[in-house]
């Protein structure tokens, strides 16, 4: 409680500093952002400064999981609906998913933290400079012109909300309160995360699930709040911003930085699997969004099934003491199963225009419509999938599931064949649990395989749309 009071009295004061500093609407969002990220934060540094490193990486990974289930996916459920525009998504999620890139790689030992914090910095340090820009001067930047526009109006658009949604009065000497608050956020920070990390070790409960659970949920209630306030009034924008801004920050000041002085320690199955969650829930969140042109209900709710699959994996490997397959990828295959099916659903205008149509019209194949071929691609893929399954390691027929996209391409619609393409590629990684050939070079080149070929049929099928009417 001392720890949220002093957090929303640090956000408040230093919005007033920002404004006072004539910060532009955007860097007023990163500096609310940072302020609230203050207990994880600190929570993350405090661990990992002694010793803890999977309570440390676990608090940064699992409050950005949460993040995204509670900011994004509980503000669409609670609000009906979360609308962005395609140009605000890619503005902010093309940055985000590389911060997650950077992040996983760092947890999985791939790269040293000093390279991760040097390869999210490329992103970052872009990104931030570009939302400090007022709009004359980056009409004069020396880019293509529809390249300006479309910059100009993202940001533009991004301002426009966060205007109306952080309005603060210029700073006066009294908010140097900011600085009390400051401190008194790191003080109730350090003390969280040690009486979380003494009762968890008094109780047996494994140091993953304190920082990936327990301490990112609690930390991240400021920004929880914040979030479903501004989607009730409407502000998609302001809402992504925070969302996608505060992992960012959380991976950088949190994780990267502090690993970058003190080290990471050697990777846990159990850090990859939380920071590997935290990078796939990212881009089907992103994906989904940039979709419907926003979240409504139905999105919102299969974040938030996301995130329960993600607790669900996560018990399921600390019960047994290790990352078993089965227990990584049947959770992350039915989130994914979900969203692809979302992907593939029409949305908003494009439903009802398909209600009356579109799934109706003649596909390449003669007799079928697109619908009904689309349906039978599912249905084989299924199908294939079963027997698979049904035969375990003395048949593999994981390279048969090929088939589904090459079938979705006859409809010539782009998006059905990129949704039927990460169906197959999703039952390939699950496959090879039952085939007993998972995280093996025979796998990866199945997989592979079926990869090159739904890509090389996406892409065949965005050429026939634009040629078909």
């Amino acid at each position: 409680m001392v720890s949220l009071a002093a957090s929303w009295l640090l956000v408040s004061r230093l919005e007033r500093l920002a404004e006072r500093a004539r910060f532009s609407e955007a860097w007023l969002g990163l500096v609310a952002a940072l302020a609230a990220d203050a207990p994880e934060i600190t929570s993350a540094v405090t661990a990992l400064a002694r010793g803890q490193e999977s309570v440390g990486a676990g608090v940064v990974t699992g409050s950005n999981v949460f993040n995204l289930a509670a900011l994004l996916g509980l503000a669409a459920v609670v609000a009906g609906r979360v609308a962005f525009h395609r140009r605000v998504v890619l503005l902010g999620g093309i940055p985000g998913v590389w911060v997650a890139a950077a992040c996983l790689l760092t947890v999985t030992g791939v790269l040293p933290p000093a390279a991760g914090l040097v390869l999210a910095a490329l992103a970052l340090l872009p990104y931030t400079a570009l939302l400090g820009m007022r709009r004359s001067r980056m009409e004069r930047l020396r880019l293509p012109r529809g390249w300006t526009a479309w910059l100009v109006a993202a940001v533009h658009e991004e301002e426009t909300e966060l205007r109306e949604a952080i309005h603060p009065r210029a700073g006066t000497w009294p908010d140097a309160a900011a600085a009390v608050a400051l401190v008194t956020v790191v003080a109730a920070s350090i003390t969280m995360e040690r009486a979380a990390t003494a009762l968890g070790h008094r109780y047996a409960v494994a140091d993953i699930v304190i920082g990936a659970v327990v301490l990112a949920v609690v930390t991240s209630l400021p920004n929880v709040v914040s979030a479903v306030y501004l989607a009730r009034r409407g502000r998609g924008a302001a809402v992504l911003s925070t969302a996608l801004n505060s992992n960012a920050i959380n991976v950088t000041a949190g994780l990267l930085i502090p690993a970058s002085l003190i080290g990471l320690g050697s990777p846990t199955g159990q850090d990859v699997l939380v920071a590997a969650w935290y990078a796939g829930l990212t881009m089907l969140a992103l994906a989904l969004a940039y979709h419907g042109s926003g979240l409504g209900r139905l999105p919102g709710a299969v974040i938030i099934g996301g995130y329960l699959a993600f607790i669900a994996a996560l018990a399921v490997t600390v019960d047994e003491h290790a990352v078993r397959p089965v227990a990584a990828a049947v959770p992350a295959a039915a989130a994914a199963v979900g969203g692809t099916v979302l992907l593939a659903w029409p949305a908003g205008r494009a439903r009802v225009a398909a209600s009356r149509g579109p799934w109706r019209r003649k596909s390449l194949l003669p007799g079928w419509s697109v619908g009904r071929l689309w349906t039978l691609t599912l249905i084989l893929c299924s199908l294939i999938a079963a027997c698979d399954a049904a035969s375990g390691p003395h048949l593999v027929l994981i390279g048969l599931l090929a088939v589904g996209p090459c079938c979705a391409l006859l409809t010539a619609r782009w998006a059905l064949t990129a949704a039927a393409s990460c169906y197959a590629v999703a039952l390939s990684v699950v496959l090879g649990v039952p085939d007993q050939i998972f995280a093996t070079v025979t796998q990866y080149a199945f997989v592979a395989a079926v990869a090159v070929v739904a890509a090389t049929a996406t892409a065949g099928a965005a050429v026939l749309q634009r040629r078909r009417p």
